[in-house]
């Protein structure tokens, strides 16, 4: 009888670390995903360094694919946005699980960026949103809507400029993109240990992946807004 009593208790827990289980491999995959469109996307604006045809290429490129674009667009939203909640939900488990009184000697032990995940996912998503609205649909600067190159296409490459010669849009920037790469540094070991493929001999080169790749997607994304506060990308004629 004792036995039974002993057992009884041990379905709950189970069916709980089940779907905490199903939650932290959807984390791993949308992160994965996002971190995917990041490492792409950065690729695409270095282009600016090439030259104003290169990036409105590129541009134009995007925008030939029409309705599918946006199809993208909003599966990439959806995937931010899966991931964040699921990361919150995760959060609270977390908090709910911890006796009060261990609470501080378990934050001790977690790197910041562990602990700040909640808050910089949230960040990143309402940056996003701005993003989307600042460059793709030109809602807060409608004047980017009569910005053509010469052969007639919208002239990104003078938007991008226009867009950071404004100060406090850059800095806003390069301040959204930090917290964003600080938000990988967790972030990328995080997937692997979410589909199980971490141990304690491995944590130490996944979070030195994390850093680097964090760091190096920093730097990319960073240097565009300060070449244009610097004067090393300007305005071309007939651009702007």
């Amino acid at each position: 009888m004792s036995s039974i009593g002993l057992e009884k208790p041990r379905s709950l827990p189970v069916e709980i670390s089940y779907a905490s289980l199903g939650k932290k491999v959807l984390m791993a995959v949308t992160g994965l995903v996002a971190f995917a469109y990041i490492l792409g996307h950065m690729l695409g604006n270095l282009q600016i360094f090439i030259g104003r045809e290169r990036l409105n290429d590129y541009a134009e490129f995007l925008h030939s694919l029409g309705w599918f674009l946006w199809v993208i667009r909003v599966c990439l939203f959806a995937f931010f946005a899966v991931h964040v909640w699921k990361g919150i939900q995760l959060k609270l488990e977390n908090w709910a699980s911890r006796p009060t009184r261990y609470v501080k000697n378990n934050t001790v032990q977690a790197s910041l960026s562990s602990r700040t995940m909640i808050w910089t996912g949230l960040a990143v998503l309402s940056f996003i949103v701005y993003h989307i609205l600042h460059f793709t649909v030109r809602v807060t600067n409608p004047q980017y809507q009569s910005m053509v190159d010469g052969l007639g296409r919208p002239d990104v490459y003078s938007m991008v400029i226009a867009g950071y010669q404004n100060s406090l849009i850059a800095v806003v920037y390069i301040i959204a993109v930090g917290l964003v790469c600080y938000h990988l540094t967790h972030g990328i070991a995080s997937m692997f240990q979410s589909v199980g493929l971490n141990n304690p001999r491995l944590q130490p080169l996944l979070d030195k992946i994390g850093w680097t790749l964090a760091v190096i997607i920093f730097l990319g994304f960073i240097s565009i807004p300060l070449a244009v506060m610097f004067g090393y990308l300007q305005p071309l004629a007939g651009g702007m």
